[in-house]
């Protein structure tokens, strides 16, 4: 007997559809589509002459979108990075509003053959983007002492990530390739000598190849200011992080673009000459509610922040 599928629950949805202010007839970009729980909730608030583009480089993410049969929506089998390009093929010149949904997606961490979870046994894979060569088991096995230590507390925050490659190279000497997610999170389990309350020692090695197998923390980077150039005057940028890698490059991207002129004092200047910020923050960080965190436990670690384009 198998079980049924988990019912994707969309994580900050109402937080993010009032982030982004929808105007009924706006154009809107929702760079990760995943299962299409935020991008149908943005159908619902636009009006006849609105329009939506999301994208996903998951082709099961593309197979999902290909069910909605709506004029006002199209959907692009692409990574985010490249949202510059096809929004000019499109002749889009302005958005009204991008939402960006970072990370894994929960229909990706739920099926197992993905390779992305240690809480079942498979390939150890975890491509977002299933026709790219590189796997997490290629790093795992190719990688030098020092990329692995350094992949491992960069992207995973990893305080044991010496005694986990450690134990990785010993494995691959004596035993051969480590090829299965059980395989890999029992490697790390013998290696760390304590264990975080909460957390199974596996999650931060597991996060940082997910991490540089898709390259997300390059894809982040790449994504914001383009996204931020296609905003109109008073169009919103609504980004959902889920690690502290991702919410600390949403906040200095934000901080760039806020800062302004630093006049020294007594220089006289015009007011027109002085140099204003871009930008403005929209309220708080906004993080899930202890009601949501019930429903969808893998929200608890999520935070939205929304910024608007004030001017050119």
């Amino acid at each position: 007997m198998t079980s049924s599928p988990k019912k994707h629950i969309p994580v900050l949805l109402k937080e993010a559809i009032t982030g982004l202010s929808i105007k009924k007839s706006g154009i809107y970009l929702d760079c990760t589509f995943g299962r299409g729980g935020h991008s149908r909730e943005i159908l619902k608030s636009l009006g006849p002459n609105g329009r939506l583009i999301s994208m996903d480089k998951d082709q099961a993410a593309i197979s999902s979108a290909e069910e909605i049969n709506d004029k006002r929506f199209e959907i692009i089998n692409s990574s985010f990075s490249q949202m510059g390009e096809f929004l000019k093929k499109k002749k889009i010149k302005k958005l009204d509003g991008v939402l960006m949904d970072l990370g894994v997606s929960s229909p990706q961490l739920d099926e197992a053959s993905r390779g992305f979870s240690f809480q079942s046994d498979a390939v150890l894979d975890m491509r977002m983007d299933q026709s790219q060569e590189l796997t997490a088991a290629d790093i795992v096995n190719s990688y030098e002492e020092k990329e692995l230590i350094e992949l491992l507390f960069l992207y995973g925050e990893e305080k044991f990530s010496k005694r986990i490659v450690r134990s990785i190279l010993n494995y691959r000497e004596s035993t051969g390739p480590i090829t299965r997610t059980h395989e890999l999170a029992k490697i790390i389990k013998q290696a760390v000598p304590k264990r975080e309350p909460g957390r199974d020692p596996a999650t931060r090695t597991f996060q940082a190849l997910r991490i540089k197998v898709n390259e997300e923390i390059e894809e982040v980077e790449k994504a914001l200011p383009i996204a931020f150039d296609f905003l109109k005057p008073k169009g919103r940028l609504v980004v959902i992080s889920f690690h502290s890698l991702e919410d600390r490059i949403v906040k200095n991207f934000t901080k760039f673009k806020m800062e302004t002129d630093l006049i020294p004092k007594y220089i006289p200047i015009r007011a027109n000459e002085i140099k204003l910020s871009s930008v403005k923050k929209v309220g708080k960080m906004i993080t899930p509610s202890i009601e949501e965190i019930k429903l969808n436990p893998r929200s608890r670690s999520a935070k939205l922040r929304i910024i608007e384009k004030v001017s050119e």
